[in-house]
């Protein structure tokens, strides 16, 4: 008996160190993982800021692009039909909208539908201005929208504003 309470003895405090430095190897070891983890985090978000950078500046440039103060301005019409004039516009703001499709993967997915909202808002406003029975041609159409962008603000620069402070808040 007093052999096996010797025994004790020494192997409790040997299994007690080993548990503990067992322990601190465990958290050292996490502790580091966490470590690594955030510093390859922040390699990544620092090559990826660029191209988030570029992603919304070509979409800065496309909501810019249909403005329809900037867009009429733009496209003219070739032989003053309105409704040839209205679906040049809105070809004009598709295909544009085309070419930026790929800008989505760096944005956020409230700015981009943002975005998408205020192409389709200024779509909707050249057709409910097509269709008011007063203007009869392309000249009158363009007349007519730009009126129209005097007394509101243009869908475009409503989704500028949230594009500028998103970028903001991560800058």
């Amino acid at each position: 008996m007093e052999k096996f309470i010797e025994l004790l003895t020494y192997t409790i405090p040997a299994i007690v160190t080993g548990a503990v430095a067992y322990y601190f190897f465990m958290n050292h070891t996490d502790f580091e993982k966490q470590r690594l983890n955030l510093s390859f985090l922040k390699e990544n978000q620092k090559a990826a800021l660029p191209i988030r950078l570029q992603a919304y500046e070509r979409m800065t440039l496309y909501l810019e692009r249909i403005n329809p103060s900037k867009l009429l301005l733009r496209i003219t019409s070739i032989n003053n039909d309105k409704e040839a004039y209205v679906l040049s516009i809105i070809n004009t703001i598709e295909q544009e909208f085309e070419h930026n499709l790929a800008q989505q993967i760096y944005i956020s997915d409230k700015c981009w539908s943002v975005i998408i909202t205020s192409k389709n808002a200024t779509i909707q406003l050249i057709k409910q201005t097509e269709q008011n029975e007063e203007v009869k041609t392309a000249q009158e159409l363009r007349e007519a929208v730009l009126k129209k962008m005097l007394e509101s603000t243009p869908p475009s620069t409503t989704a500028l504003a949230f594009i500028k402070n998103e970028v903001k808040s991560f800058i």
